[in-house]
């Protein structure tokens, strides 16, 4: 056992803090946009140039995915989620995936045409969006949030789908 000095002690407890704050963050707990928290007041500007709103979102449950077309975990999990949608879609929930202000609005549109997303996709060219979700930084990070616009669970990371649509199911048979 090595026997630290009073400022090497403090110095490894305030590293160890800090990991632990990382590992928080890393695991989507960090403060900000956390379970049952009112969704922001956010108004998407979409790839048609029509615009939808949070509040537009209320009544149903919904998935809002921040993406980047050049995020290969990103890449590959927009299979699932719009087989997500296809399953749910006539039962009340609804999709928006957000591009990240750094993507390049004729790739996104080229991603969603050459996909066929069948959902709402939005360019976030302020970052605004972001800012307003909690700072969104990492891509893919997707929100659910219930009937009532309450964010019930943030995934940092491709989401485990099963576990998802469990979540999504319960939410769907609750009240509006």
């Amino acid at each position: 056992m090595t026997h630290l000095s009073p400022s090497g002690r403090r110095r490894r407890r305030a590293l160890q803090a800090v990991a632990a704050l990382g590992a928080v963050s890393a695991l989507g707990l960090a403060a900000g946009c956390s379970g049952r928290d009112a969704a922001p007041e956010s108004t998407f500007v979409l790839l048609d140039g029509s615009k939808a709103t949070t509040a537009d979102l209320k009544g149903k449950v919904s998935l809002v995915n921040f993406w980047a077309t050049t995020c290969v975990t990103c890449v590959k999990e927009m299979p699932s989620i719009v087989a997500t949608y296809k399953k749910y879609e006539g039962q009340g929930f609804e999709t928006v995936a957000v591009a990240m202000e750094y993507d390049p609005p004729a790739w996104v549109l080229n991603f969603a045409q050459s996909r066929q997303l069948p959902f709402k996709v939005a360019l976030d060219n302020t970052g605004n969006i972001a800012k307003q979700w909690g700072d969104v930084k990492l891509t893919p990070t997707t929100y659910l949030v219930d009937k009532q616009g309450r964010i019930v669970k943030r995934f940092v990371g491709e989401p485990d789908f099963p576990a998802l649509h469990a979540l999504i199911e319960e939410l769907l048979a609750q009240p509006a």
